[in-house]
């Protein structure tokens, strides 16, 4: 299934104690990078959140998760001092005071503005039931943020499967095109030969032909064709697969590109030549979107 990389998921919830607000959202990136922002007190329940985010099927993109847990009850948590650091800063800003000939303004409020002083401690045995209240919301979030990557991405498959028809519509007018460059070629080399030659050194009418038709299937693109075509089927078959397909496309877009390039280089005709750049132009527009398939 097709899924866009950019999205946002939100959900809340509440729990013995706690108000829980879960907000998602992500961008395009090459890799799945998660970073998860939580109050300093619930820090320890960031790699729980990276493993169910990557649980969910997220395989790629910057997904930012935000918690916000507001406790409403307190019982177990203890904040403390950490004494040894509070007296080194208090020092300090004494120090700083009698130095610069500044106004001792210290005060309890004043130094508590330094959140280092304090550690935020919660008994370890709740570790589990803060993870197992946080889940559900969590959860939640997630099937928002999938739900919204699956519509834009439907809308994106949508979008690139009309932009691959054009692109292969366009291709099959160049092979009727391809056989009459050829024919013309040819005979343009032939007619190129008899001028340079004159009529007074004899030709070699088989080895002539020989020739002409060496450097008629130079600027031949069935190969090119074909090659596209199986291209063609295999997108077709990426579209439809379950799992993240991103990457899949982008190098199936370098195949495909690389082939037009060719047959653009190759070919003679000016027909073929105008139906390469509006190819190319479909190509690069396919490719654009891919950027932003997970």
């Amino acid at each position: 299934m097709i899924r866009s990389m950019t999205a946002f998921g939100r959900a809340t919830g509440k729990a013995p104690g706690r108000d829980i607000i879960v907000e998602i959202k992500s961008v395009n990136n090459r890799f799945f990078d998660c970073q998860v922002k939580l109050p300093r007190l619930f820090a320890f329940l960031e790699d729980n959140v990276k493993k169910q985010v990557a649980a969910r099927g997220i395989a790629r993109g910057k997904v930012d998760v935000y918690i916000t847990i507001d406790v409403t009850d307190t019982a177990g948590v203890e904040v403390e001092i950490d004494r040894t650091y509070a007296k080194s800063y208090i020092d300090a800003l004494k120090k700083l005071s009698e130095e610069f000939d500044l106004p001792c303004d210290i005060t309890t409020m004043r130094v508590a503005q330094n959140r280092d002083i304090f550690a935020v401690k919660k008994a370890e045995e709740d570790a589990e039931a803060e993870w197992q209240a946080l889940l559900p919301v969590l959860n939640a979030a997630l099937d928002a943020f999938i739900a919204a990557r699956e519509r834009e991405g439907e809308n994106m498959r949508r979008d690139i499967a009309e932009k691959k028809a054009n692109v292969k519509a366009l291709a099959e007018k160049i092979a009727p095109l391809s056989e009459r460059d050829k024919a013309e070629q040819y005979e343009k080399m032939k007619e190129r030969i008899r001028d340079l030659v004159g009529d007074s050194v004899p030709l070699d009418e088989s080895k002539l032909i020989t020739e002409c038709a060496v450097y008629a299937d130079k600027v031949a693109v069935d190969e090119e064709i074909v090659r596209l075509s199986s291209h063609f089927e295999a997108f077709d078959a990426i579209l439809a697969a379950k799992e993240p397909v991103g990457r899949k496309l982008d190098f199936l877009m370098q195949e495909m590109n690389r082939e037009t390039n060719t047959i653009g280089s190759k070919a003679c005709d000016v027909e073929i030549a105008r139906i390469v750049v509006e190819m190319k132009s479909e190509l690069e527009k396919i490719r654009e979107q891919i950027q932003n398939i997970e």
